[in-house]
């Protein structure tokens, strides 16, 4: 789920649910993996527009849910959702610090690469944890690009593009540790560390599909960038096309993914 730093990129809840139920699927396995069996204390950082946080509120009935997000438009979306057990607050990920001992789950679904210095910033949130409370986060592996990195530095695109080049995110700027990093740094929290590297294969429907997937997250940073994106767009969806074919079925997505449950016993 987006959870870029404050003026980084936009967001539109309308175009990131087009694959609602591709994108849910890696949060509800990693929910799944979640060993707190009780909580009273839950927190999702990068709700998004709150459809899978307000899965957790049923996961966790006794808990009280609270959804982080960077953008006002999401949280906006994600405010229909609201209940007396369920509530939603504008935040940034990399200055969010919870109290020590203060919840018993932290979630953080798609949301982590947009966010910088994981070796600080985890060490924080596991400390956060009580006794029986768990860390859960999913990303996607550092280094995958589908082709769109690439096109921002051809030269006609690359001085317009630097700086969102640069931008904090799933690309070459990705702040990503390989699993044996986390597995290193949370067990060095106190936090006994399940992780693990699964690679979804999405069919996905329709005309530049890809494209249309891309365009509500990775390529966010790239098409604020400009003033008149569609030429840039453009390049983008014949690349695509032709790095992801369309078939009779649908057109596959490969993409992979890392997940990571650190548990304090």
């Amino acid at each position: 789920m987006p959870f870029m730093m404050e003026g980084m990129a936009s967001w539109d809840p309308g175009q990131y649910n087009r694959f609602a139920e591709e994108r849910a699927r890696p949060f509800h396995e990693l929910v799944a993996r979640i060993p707190t069996t009780a909580a009273v204390a839950v927190a999702d950082v990068g709700c998004g527009p709150g459809n899978m946080t307000a899965t957790l509120a049923e996961r966790w009935p006794d808990a009280a849910v609270l959804g982080l997000d960077s953008s006002p438009d999401m949280i906006a979306a994600a405010e229909r959702f609201k209940s007396p057990q369920l509530r939603f607050q504008l935040a940034d990920a990399s200055t969010w610090r919870p109290q020590r001992g203060s919840l018993d789950v932290i979630v953080a679904n798609a949301s982590l690469q947009w966010v910088d210095d994981h070796e600080t910033l985890l060490p924080a949130w596991a400390a956060a944890l009580d006794d029986g409370g768990t860390l859960a986060f999913q990303v996607p592996i550092a280094g995958y690009d589908p082709g769109f990195a690439a096109i921002a530095q051809r030269p006609h695109w690359a001085e317009r593009l630097r700086g969102a080049a640069a931008v904090t995110g799933p690309r070459s700027a990705s702040p990503v540790l390989d699993a044996e990093e986390y597995v290193r740094l949370l067990s060095a929290a106190g936090l006994t560390v399940d992780a693990w590297q699964t690679t979804y294969y999405h069919v996905l429907p329709g005309d530049d599909p890809v494209f249309e997937w891309f365009k509500g997250t990775g390529l966010r940073p790239y098409l604020d960038a400009l003033d008149d994106a569609e030429a840039f767009a453009e390049e983008v969806r014949v690349e695509l096309r032709a790095r992801f074919p369309r078939e009779p079925f649908g057109t596959i997505l490969p993409f992979p993914r890392l997940f990571v449950v650190a548990h304090r016993a």
